[in-house]
């Protein structure tokens, strides 16, 4: 009975190949790492703009209170007689208004340093995103080693996996 030989490859047979095993490892990981900053930035940005938004809404309800407060003056003016109730509501309504416009003023300066803050996450988040794509690239073209033996994959797979780490880094710095 013949005797039937089976050859695997032994351990230790492609040392390039656990370099680039190891080199996809590590890989994964910084993508790993660059896919939560870029959630969580992603994450931060939508409750900003969502911050944003309820200060816009107070602005504008503290616009309306004004705005009302200017037809109370208007109607008051428009009577032909002014008693004096009507010189105090006056009187009390001018005073209404500046406070008004003064509070109305903060929250639009508030409104805009958020909605300022959530366009600066957003920028960020892009870059991590786009960084994120090239160490996802870069960690197939890696892996593609494997599959075809050629170097030339995972030299490429570096450069995209770098050029995706300098952009993650490069949302911290925006």
């Amino acid at each position: 009975m013949a005797e039937l030989e089976i050859h695997t490859e032994v351990e230790g047979g492609d040392p390039f190949g656990k370099k680039i095993g190891v080199l996809a490892s590590i890989l994964a990981v910084f993508l790993g790492v660059v896919t939560i900053v870029s959630h969580r930035a992603h994450t931060d940005a939508v409750l900003f703009k969502s911050t944003a938004n309820d200060k816009w809404s107070f602005y504008q309800a503290k616009r309306i209170k004004f705005h009302s407060l200017e037809l109370g003056v208007d109607l008051l003016n428009a009577l032909p007689a002014h008693n004096p109730a009507a010189d105090q509501t006056l009187a009390r309504y001018e005073k209404e208004k500046k406070r008004y416009t003064k509070e109305s003023n903060e929250a639009q300066e508030d409104a805009r340093k958020t909605d300022e803050k959530a366009e600066h996450v957003e920028g960020q988040a892009l870059r991590f995103d786009f960084g994120e794509g090239l160490i996802e690239i870069g960690l197939v073209l890696t892996s593609l080693y494997f599959i075809a033996r050629s170097k030339l994959f995972p030299v490429v797979g570096v450069i995209s996996a770098l050029l995706g780490i300098a952009a993650a880094i490069s949302g911290y710095l925006l």
